[in-house]
């Protein structure tokens, strides 16, 4: 199966590799995923956290190999078996050991089930989604998470909002699409130290773009939406159709969008662009999206005023 053809005109599809630890089945967005090898023996580092196995140097490139049955807290009975996956996210690359790979499972969005309060919760969860294949449940992970946790220097940089000094409060009605409630805090409390207080909040694409398509029928659509920041993991829409939604309405075109998630890149930025996407950036520069709000604002009320 070809993935390059997915997200590219916002289809709203992914591809999930399904994998096993013991008997149980999660799953990772095949968009991370560089490469699937065999385990290799890795040097074990001094003083690490305990789900860091250790390095390897795969094709000169040095990674970092994570248990995952430890980071998820299964235990930390890892053999030196198995198999790697290979993520690339966030800039970073990251080796999980895993037992076995069960397969790639393409879906859309709609089908992936939000984990409810008793299976996630804030700060603690480490799911994104469920989806059923036949006779089982899959458990999305959030990679993300689980890396920041064992190191916490890989989430958003928030010293680089205080690294901008003071600034004056901003009105602008900026809108967030961003699935994770952790971070979806984070990201409109870093907009507020940076001074925009008028910030709206949506758990994902679909929430998002229905609070667009109400704001426009009420005729407040300037007065709600200046601004769209979205990731593009997100159950029901991904950021990548909210994209393609707006940008294709001649009444909403024009207003900016950025897409600020841990997996643009090379690739990721060519689909972003072909869908119009405004600006792309991964998920741990908050300070250069603060940036970049400013820039995509002033242009926008430059062009009004023409």
């Amino acid at each position: 199966m070809d993935s390059k053809i997915l997200l590219e005109n916002g289809t709203n599809e992914l591809e999930i590799l399904e994998f096993k630890l013991g008997n149980n089945s999660y799953g990772i967005n095949v968009a991370k995923i560089r490469e699937i090898i065999t385990y290799q023996p890795v040097t074990p580092v001094p003083n690490a956290h305990p789900s860091v196995e250790g390095i390897f140097m795969p094709r000169d490139k040095m990674i970092t190999a994570i248990s995952l049955k430890n980071a998820i807290q299964m235990g930390d009975e890892d053999k030196n078996d198995g198999l790697f996956i290979i993520t690339n996210f966030n800039k970073l690359d990251v080796a999980f050991h895993v037992d076995r790979v069960m397969g790639i499972h393409r879906v859309n969005w709609t089908e992936i089930i939000r984990p409810d309060a008793t299976v996630n919760n804030e700060v603690e969860g480490v799911s994104t989604g469920i989806v059923k294949f036949d006779d089982r449940l899959v458990i999305i992970l959030d990679f993300e998470k689980i890396v920041s946790d064992i190191s916490p220097e890989t989430g958003l940089r928030m010293n680089e909002i205080e690294g901008l000094g003071e600034r004056e409060r901003s009105e602008v009605p900026i809108l967030i699409a961003e699935d994770s409630h952790l971070l979806n805090k984070l990201i409109s409390d870093a907009l507020t130290n940076a001074g925009y207080i008028n910030v709206k909040r949506t758990e994902d694409g679909l929430q998002a773009w229905n609070y667009i398509v109400e704001a426009k029928k009420d005729g407040m659509l300037n007065e709600r939406v200046q601004l769209v920041i979205t990731d593009i993991e997100m159950p029901q829409m991904d950021g990548h159709r909210l994209v393609h939604m707006i940008k294709t309405d001649d009444e909403l075109k024009n207003i900016p969008v950025i897409i600020f998630s841990s997996l643009v890149n090379e690739e990721m930025r060519v689909k972003g662009e072909a869908l119009g996407a405004d600006a792309q950036l991964s998920k741990p520069e908050i300070g250069n999206l603060v940036l970049l709000i400013d820039k995509l604002i002033s242009e926008r009320n430059n062009t009004l005023a023409e």
